[in-house]
């Protein structure tokens, strides 16, 4: 795995406030021809549905892909925890009557080996979702799911209680604003060696955690990444903003491949939270 590095804020600002205003036009216009593109019939269904949220397949890390109602999960059968979980969120899907329960983390009988309840007993780590269960209360089945075991990661409590569950509401606001945004986030190590773990099964103590975002508006197309360490130390939305392009560097996956490269190319390299 990529050695975590983090990259100047200051320096990261500066460059994208040279680009944004050239980038943003451009992305307008080349994601509207994208999508006015003619279709070849005898090339692509026109029942398939293009999962943009998706990154492309990994080719460094064990990977085993989990199709769940609400998101797709990649699984490291080393770490114990996903390398990245992608979901469509929906303006629809910020709303619902599914309720979580007390009790409701599971093991994933899917995979092998896999992390445990009895793992997080007094490792004091949170059992910290990715895809939130807040974005799944809109099916029972769905709701249930994001409590598998991979969608979970050893999280600081304070990170899990305030910095990432503040951008989980960002993101179900922005998904209201925009009509839906495509998510992908996970965890990072600082080495890619086994170094902290908790528990018999050894999950790995991730030393950070990544999230990017992207809203496909014709209007105004745009992506934007976050980087958190996982020390529970209290930071600002605004000084953990990274473009894609960067958060691609640190964790080595590609993301957003279905999109044109024109398109892909321009909204990666800027992130400006003001725009959102």
């Amino acid at each position: 795995m990529n050695k975590l590095l983090l990259i100047p804020l200051s320096l990261c600002l500066l460059l994208t406030a040279c680009r944004k205003s050239e980038n943003s036009t451009s992305a307008m216009s080349l994601l509207h021809e994208s999508t006015n593109k003619p279709v070849d019939s005898n090339a692509q269904s026109k029942d398939k549905i293009v999962e943009y949220e998706k990154p492309a397949p990994l080719t460094d890390h064990p990977e085993q892909i989990l199709k769940r109602k609400g998101y797709t999960t990649s699984y490291n059968m080393e770490t114990r925890n996903p390398n990245w979980v992608a979901w469509h969120l929906t303006k629809a899907h910020t709303y619902g009557n599914s309720r979580r329960q007390e009790e409701m983390f599971t093991e994933d009988q899917e995979v092998s080996p896999r992390a445990t309840n009895n793992d997080y007993y007094t490792s004091r780590y949170d059992r910290g979702h990715m895809c939130p269960a807040a974005d799944n209360k809109w099916d029972a089945t769905a709701m249930k799911e994001s409590f598998l075991f991979t969608n979970i990661c050893p999280q600081s409590h304070n990170l899990n209680k305030y910095e990432w569950n503040n951008l989980e509401i960002k993101c179900r606001e922005w998904a209201r604003k925009y009509g839906a945004i495509d998510i992908v986030c996970g965890p990072l190590y600082d080495s890619p060696t086994l170094t902290r773990t908790i528990g018999r099964n050894r999950v790995w103590i991730p030393d950070g955690f990544f999230k990017v975002v992207m809203c496909r508006s014709k209007q105004q197309p745009k992506a934007i990444g976050f980087l958190f360490r996982n020390d529970g130390k209290k930071v600002s939305l605004e000084s953990v903003v990274r473009t894609v392009d960067e958060i691609e560097s640190i964790t080595g996956i590609d993301f957003y491949p279905a999109l044109d490269d024109d398109v892909e190319n321009v909204i990666e390299a800027e992130a400006d939270l003001s725009d959102w």
